[in-house]
């Protein structure tokens, strides 16, 4: 754990969260008792191969995916159903309504859930667009726009809510190689500026380091806790501590579990 978060009440705790789905033909376990905390203003990734749960755990966090086993709080309160205190930004670039400007897509959630009337609205909208740098595009319709200056309004429109914790479920995992560090770089910098806390789902171990305070390691699935790691402070990024960083994260994820399952093949 986090020495700074030893004091701490946290913002969000998840304790033995075991989660399932159904398929035609199958009851799928996602996780199984996961546990984990996320304290205010922090970064916390989630981190594993696909299939071991990370999206689950993130639906179930907004109150979309109920645990059938544990519990999930957050600021003390049990969550049971979706709300504004937690917003969700995805990978897809369709999150915006199509007939409204950008200022009207970020601004649309604080008057449909009532917040705010639309007048103070729009400057809030205006005020987080401004944020994404996206301010000479305020008025533009999203079909104007490229996939990384959508997913920068569907930031803006997250942050707009000023939520309690905001949901990121791999948000640049479809975006091109020199547009995504663009993205992790600016998601860095609105941090730096508001210190919201993000619960952020990668299956990237660059990206992970990159953007966590805090990484959850978990294994494939069903998706279990194999550790918990403190990343790097920025001024170590890009050098030879983050490469043996992310090695170490690569054996914990891969080599050991294949080592694992190798012994338990020959018996």
């Amino acid at each position: 754990m986090n020495p700074l978060s030893q004091n701490r009440q946290p913002l969000l705790e998840v304790k033995g969260v075991t989660l399932q789905y159904k398929t035609s033909e199958h009851l799928v376990t996602a996780t199984y008792r996961v546990d984990f905390n996320v304290y205010d203003a922090e970064r916390f990734v989630l981190l594993g191969p696909s299939g071991c749960g990370k999206s689950s755990l993130l639906k179930a966090v907004g109150g979309y995916m109920p645990p059938v086993e544990g519990t999930i709080r957050l600021k003390d309160d049990l969550v049971s159903k979706p709300g504004p205190d937690r917003m969700m930004v995805f990978q897809e670039f369709d999150q915006l309504l199509p007939w409204k400007t950008v200022v009207e897509n970020v601004m649309f959630p604080l008057v449909a859930s009532g917040k705010m009337p639309a007048i103070q609205a729009r400057a809030q909208a205006l005020h987080y667009i401004d944020k994404v740098n996206l301010s000479k595009f305020a008025d533009n319709y999203p079909h104007t726009l490229s996939g990384g200056m959508k997913q920068r309004v569907s930031i803006a429109r997250g942050m707009a809510m000023e939520p309690a914790i905001l949901l990121m479920d791999e948000p640049f995992a479809a975006l091109d190689a020199l547009t995504r560090r663009k993205m992790q770089d600016e998601l860095l910098q609105l941090w730096d500026d508001t210190h919201f806390t993000v619960l952020f789902v990668t299956h990237s171990i660059p990206e992970a380091i990159k953007i966590g305070s805090r990484i959850l390691l978990l294994t494939p699935h069903p998706g279990q806790v194999k550790a918990e790691v403190n990343s790097l402070p920025r001024s170590l990024q890009n050098t030879p501590t983050q490469a043996a960083l992310e090695e170490k994260i690569n054996n914990m994820l891969f080599i050991e579990e294949h080592q694992q399952q190798a012994e338990v093949f020959h018996g």
